[in-house]
């Protein structure tokens, strides 16, 4: 049972520099050596916690964002609109304005700022919010509509249904682009799963550099630990960032992974080491108020 005693939900993001280390395997099995916690995937392009969760699907809420509508009798064309729109979404050229809806992150500053009150605003559907249960484990998912190009917007909108009293898990998109900076923002510590290989150190120094600019407690996992060099110890060393856990290559995991299978549902062991994993996350981020 997992219990809070600063009155919020103790929110931990796990991320990675790149795919495939391990990122979502050590979410989903945190989430069920835990129980009562409430995962999020926020990987919105390529969500995949479900295949191995399995959740009920209770709700789905379409995600929308507000986009904006000049009506050229009042317009002015000055501009402001286009200046204030750090994404571009909007650009007055002459007496002309236009719009590029994909680009827009539903912001609103152009209607607020706009002298004319000429700029009204219009429902765009990006994507689909899932809302269900896992067992214990509240479970919510984004699911970005194809062809859209951002996932910021959607991943903004998933972290408004973090809801459980005591432990909230973000499993972040890959690498460090701004879906990642959105899923990470507002945590209290940021996990960062590695692995032991030149390409592994080369991201892991990426996302450390991304958690370092944003000021949250980092700590370190790294999976597939026994193979590749110590070159991911000998950073973590030298930037004094606590390695929390390490996981070895093991034939057993891959294969219930290729399975769909959480690797603490048949390796009990595990479920220990993930608990003694949170404990440590917990007291890293108490260290850091």
């Amino acid at each position: 049972m997992i219990s809070s005693d600063v009155g919020y939900p103790m929110i931990l993001s796990i991320a990675s520099g790149k795919g495939g280390t391990g990122k979502t395997t050590v979410a989903v099995n945190l989430a069920l050596s835990l129980g009562d916690v409430q995962l999020l995937d926020c990987d919105v392009e390529e969500p995949d916690a479900h295949i191995f969760l399995k959740p009920k699907i209770e709700k789905e809420i379409p995600a929308i964002i507000p986009v904006p509508r000049v009506d050229k009798t009042k317009c002015t064309y000055c501009g402001k609109c286009g200046e204030v729109c750090e994404f571009h979404a909007i650009v007055v050229v002459k007496d002309v304005v236009l719009n590029f809806d994909e680009l827009c992150h539903g912001c609103g500053a152009c209607s607020y700022i706009c002298p004319e009150d000429a700029i009204s605003e219009v429902e765009r559907q990006i994507g689909t919010i899932q809302i269900g249960r896992a067992g214990e484990i509240g479970f919510v998912q984004g699911i970005l509509n194809i062809g859209e190009p951002m996932a910021s917007p959607l991943i903004k909108k998933e972290k408004t249904f973090i809801r459980n009293p005591g432990a909230v898990i973000l499993d972040a998109p890959p690498g460090t682009a701004c879906p990642v900076i959105e899923t990470v923002r507002g945590s209290d510590v940021c996990l960062l799963v590695t692995e032991p290989t030149p390409f592994g150190l080369n991201d892991l120094e990426l996302a450390v550099g991304m958690a370092e600019k944003l000021s949250i407690p980092i700590g370190v996992v790294v999976n597939r630990a026994d193979v590749g060099d110590r070159g991911v110890w000998d950073f973590c060393a030298e930037k004094d960032i606590p390695i929390l856990m390490e996981i070895p290559m093991d034939q057993r995991i891959a294969e219930l992974y290729s399975r769909g299978v959480p690797f603490v549902k048949e390796m009990e062991e595990y479920r220990s080491a993930f608990r003694e994993l949170f404990e440590k996350i917990e007291a890293l981020s108490k260290q850091e108020r």
